[in-house]
């Protein structure tokens, strides 16, 4: 998505103070998503929310519930109105809860992009652009590069923005060559 800024994930919903991965409490995993809304709305981001999972099938675990956490009370109405409508398209109840996010904890940096981590290639360049760990957790390059190898992306969106991604000849063209094919690395 064109104006998706950066990513984080992480724990929400909970009151345990300062979950790990390995002592969640009651706290969700979840995506932290900045974006741009003069590229991207909020109604745009829900589609994509609503798409990547079946929102009528009901969490057994806490740590994997489907749930979608908004900031302010304008994207608690957005969200709800968007719940709504797909209700009424599916005829069927969405089970997917929509709460106020409270306390956004950063997972790990082990996490932390978790796709663009398992190809060595690409992650050489972003080490050397990113020397620390936190301004490549920050990256807005990095973001957009572990979205294409989730899958997130299509090849004209890559297209217009691969010059922006501060890749190497070599990166850009076999990034261009997974998005076109989503077989090239494996990660």
């Amino acid at each position: 998505m064109d104006g998706v800024i950066r990513t984080r994930v992480g724990y929400a919903g909970g009151e345990k103070l300062n979950p790990t991965y390995h002592d969640l409490g009651d706290h969700s995993e979840t995506l932290q998503v900045d974006f741009d809304p003069g590229r991207t709305s909020f109604e745009e981001l829900l589609d994509l929310f609503w798409r990547a999972h079946d929102p009528t099938h009901a969490s057994l675990w806490t740590q994997y519930k489907t749930v979608l956490f908004f900031a302010d009370p304008q994207q608690e109405r957005v969200a709800m109105a968007s719940r709504d409508r797909l209700e009424a398209a599916l005829g069927r109840p969405v089970r997917t809860e929509i709460r106020p996010l409270g306390t956004f904890y950063q997972a790990e940096d082990y996490h932390q992009k978790y796709r663009l981590r398992h190809v060595k290639e690409l992650m050489t360049e972003f080490r050397a652009m990113y020397p620390a760990e936190a301004d490549f957790i920050r990256s807005t390059s990095a973001a957009r590069v572990n979205g294409y190898l989730d899958g997130r992306g299509t090849l004209p969106q890559l297209e217009r923005e691969l010059d922006s991604l501060g890749l190497s000849v070599g990166s850009a063209a076999g990034l261009r060559q997974y998005v076109a094919k989503r077989n090239w690395w494996t990660a």
